[in-house]
């Protein structure tokens, strides 16, 4: 793409970045679909003429944003050298990556940093730089390259040549060495905690429908009770387990929280970590997802919930955060509040889940700190960090992969678990409904994994870490950097182009 790029850039063609925001646009959106088809499979859970345009905007966008940093990067080299630019259009890039997983439309999946997840041997660093660390090896392994090639064809000197080759080597063999070294030398501190995980391998269409929520919990405790002993200390069930909606004031007498009350007599120190629906009623419109309901002056909050039960009272509950634009969330809600009464025509059920700012801890009643994440929030490395800066000793995923079917995006989810492993050095525990559920270690090895669509369990003795790596405390600092060195470059480019556009004009009077 870079050597594309360069070739316009030195062509004598007009309407230079025109063609090259075209040409990486096409490349971008050929490289995103062969990556993320299977996106489309999930949209059948979508429904209304509005919700299913809405949730393919994030997708869509990203070949957009991408081109958008490379049509900057050739204004940026309109008035600079080359080296400059190319720094300028790494700090584009990252701050697109940034502005991805941060704005209302975020899809992260398709920052350059995860490709590692696959090898996860090669970035053991990650702990230092999360996710935004791979995408700055990859641009500048890929940068010396491209000024190698382009020093071959414009006959550069030997010396620069042979500069810019051992830089090339360095940038590429150091960090996979030190990596290596970390990942053969890391071990785990030993504190073990007993879990079980369940997969239930139940249709994500038939259990919001035909299937029974009580049969499913039975199922789930069956298979539980298959491999729980006397110091299981967490059994972790997938997302929307209880697939009923449960009234969270009134969920002690409930019967599905009754149910997993009942299995957890035998486990004294027994917590289920389970998925749910559940909503909370208002007098009023209390919050700006409220929802009226058939009961006039009554308003209702649903959730995508999280909520650890005990052996006791005590019930914790979080509310999904990260929520699917246009499946659980209508983006930019105050600006398109004009769309809400049609969701709520549609009976609440798409765009509408409340959510919480601020990620969650479940703590056990022998102070297990465990960080609850909802399905799609796995690919937020910071957001899963601030869990573990909070006190979270393990990572339990809870997940319905379901709607994508026997697709790459399953798999795909599951390598990006390895990351939040690595980043936080903490052990995570992925239950999926349909697959694939694992346990995935300190270093991002996955130690045991299910099959996908079977009905199983699995059991590990994992290990609590309350250690803080560096990413953990500071987060995305990277991307933070760069979006404020990005600004600094689009002011560059604005204030060059008004130099141009007086330059022109002063030419023209003159001539006058």
């Amino acid at each position: 793409m870079l050597v594309a790029m360069e070739n316009i850039i030195q062509s004598k063609t007009p309407k230079k970045g025109k063609k090259i925001f075209h040409i990486t646009f096409l490349g971008f959106f050929i490289w995103n679909t062969l990556c993320i088809y299977w996106v489309y499979n999930s949209l059948k859970m979508v429904g209304g003429l509005v919700a299913v345009p809405i949730s393919l905007i994030p997708y869509s966008l990203g070949p957009l944003l991408m081109s958008t940093a490379c049509w900057l990067y050739y204004r940026m080299r309109l008035s600079n050298k080359r080296g400059l630019s190319l720094v300028a259009f790494v700090c584009f890039w990252i701050a697109y990556e940034y502005l991805h997983q941060t704005w209302d439309l975020a899809f992260p999946w398709m920052t350059l940093g995860n490709g590692f997840a696959v090898s996860h041997q090669w970035i053991q660093w990650y702990e230092y730089t999360g996710v935004y660390g791979g995408t700055l090896w990859v641009w500048i392994v890929n940068i010396l390259i491209f000024l190698i090639y382009m020093g071959l064809r414009e006959g550069q000197s030997k010396r620069l040549r042979q500069i810019l080759i051992a830089a090339f080597v360095l940038a590429l063999v150091l960090p996979l060495t030190y990596s290596l070294y970390i990942y053969n030398t890391f071990t785990e501190q030993p504190d073990p905690s007993n879990i079980v995980i369940a997969q239930p391998n139940i249709d994500p269409y038939a259990k919001e429908s035909t299937f029974p929520p009580a049969d499913q919990i039975s199922i789930l405790t069956h298979l539980s009770d298959s491999l729980g002993q006397h110091n299981t200390e967490f059994f972790i069930w997938p997302e929307t387990a209880i697939a009923d909606y449960v009234n969270e004031d009134k969920i002690r007498t409930n019967n599905y929280y009754l149910q997993v009350q009942h299995f957890l007599n035998k486990y004294k120190n027994g917590n289920v970590i389970t998925g749910a629906e559940t909503y909370k009623l208002y007098d009023s419109r209390k919050t700006k997802t409220a929802s009226p309901t058939d009961v006039p002056g009554e308003f209702a909050d649903n959730f995508n919930t999280a909520l650890n039960i005990e052996n006791s009272d005590e019930v914790q509950f979080y509310h999904k955060s990260k929520l699917v634009p246009g499946a659980e969330d209508i983006p930019f809600g105050n600006a398109l509040s004009f769309l809400k009464p049609a969701f709520e025509h549609l009976g609440g059920a798409v765009g509408s889940y409340g959510s919480q700012p601020e990620p969650s801890v479940f703590y056990s009643q022998g102070g297990i700190g465990a960080d609850p994440v909802i399905c799609y929030e796995s690919i937020w490395g910071e957001y899963v960090a601030t869990s573990v800066h909070m006190g979270a000793q393990f990572i339990a995923i809870i997940t319905n992969d379901g709607w994508w079917e026997n697709t790459s995006g399953k798999d795909q989810h599951l390598d990006y678990a390895k990351l939040r492993a690595i980043e936080t050095r903490r052990w995570v525990c992925r239950s999926a409904n349909t697959g694939i559920s694992a346990f995935i270690n300190e270093r991002g090895d996955i130690v045991q994994r299910t099959g996908w669509w079977t009905r199983t369990a699995l059991k590990q003795d994992i290990n609590l870490n309350q250690d803080m790596t560096f990413y953990v405390l500071y987060g995305d600092y990277i991307p933070r950097i760069g979006c404020i060195l990005a600004v600094i470059g689009v002011i560059w480019i604005l204030v060059s182009g008004v130099r141009v556009v007086r330059r022109r004009y002063k030419e023209k009077l003159s001539k006058v």
